[in-house]
C-alpha cells in the first residue's frame, strides 16, 4: 500500500512539474520598460482573411453610440473592399495570362469595370462576426466589429456578371477563373500562416 502511496506522489508530483512548465512556456514575453499590452476587441487570427472568407475589423469612436457602429462598419467595409479589389485584380491579371485573347488591355479594363460593381454590390452582403461596445472615460463610445464575406459570394457574383456580358463570355472559361480564384484566396491562407 505505501508503495502505491508512493507511486501515486510520483506520478502527481511530475504531472505538476509538466503542468507548470507548459504554464510558463505559454506566458508571453516580458514587455519593455513603460510599455503595456493592448487587446484589442474582435481583431486576432480568428478574424484574419482566409481561403474562404475574406474579414475586416474596425474601431469607431463617437460621444452617439449609433455613430461609433456607422463608423465602425464603414471602415471595416472599406477595408473589406481594399481586400476584395485587390484580389480579384490579381485573379484577373492571372487569369488574363494564362487565356488567348485578343485585345487583352480592352479585356482588362472590362472585367475590372466589371469587378468594381460586383464588389460594391456585395459589400451590402457583409456579415458582421463580432462587435463588441464599450464606453471611454470620458464619456465616448467605441465600437470594435468584424466582419466577413464569402469568397464564393464574390466568385458567384463575378461570374454571373462575367456571363452576361457578350464581349467578356466569348473568351471566359469559368472552371478556368475558379482554379485562379481558389489559388489566389488559397494564397492569402498561407501569407496569414495558417
Amino acid at each position: 500500500m505505501k508503495r502505491i502511496t508512493s507511486i501515486l506522489l510520483i506520478v502527481f508530483f511530475a504531472a505538476g512539474a509538466l503542468l507548470l512548465t507548459h504554464c510558463r512556456s505559454k506566458q508571453q514575453a516580458a514587455l519593455p520598460e513603460g510599455e503595456t499590452r493592448v487587446v484589442v476587441l474582435c481583431s486576432g487570427p480568428e478574424y484574419f482573411t482566409d481561403n474562404e472568407y475574406f474579414r475586416a475589423n474596425s474601431l469607431g469612436e463617437s460621444t452617439n453610440q449609433a455613430n461609433s457602429r456607422r463608423m465602425a462598419l464603414s471602415n471595416a467595409r472599406a477595408e473589406l473592399a481594399g481586400q476584395i479589389e485587390v484580389t480579384v485584380k490579381s485573379v484577373i491579371d492571372n487569369y488574363v495570362q494564362d487565356i488567348t485573347v485578343g485585345d487583352r488591355s480592352e479585356f482588362m479594363q472590362r472585367y475590372e469595370g466589371l469587378s468594381r460593381e460586383v464588389i460594391e454590390q456585395r459589400l451590402a452582403g457583409t456579415r458582421v462576426i463580432c462587435e463588441e461596445l464599450t464606453r471611454t472615460a470620458d464619456g465616448t463610445y467605441r465600437t470594435y466589429l468584424a466582419i466577413e464575406l464569402s469568397g464564393n459570394e464574390i466568385l458567384n457574383a463575378m461570374n454571373q456578371r462575367i456571363s452576361n456580358d457578350d464581349r467578356l463570355r466569348l473568351d471566359y472559361n469559368y472552371e478556368k477563373f475558379k482554379e485562379t480564384f481558389d489559388q489566389e484566396m488559397e494564397q492569402m491562407r498561407e501569407d496569414r500562416g495558417y
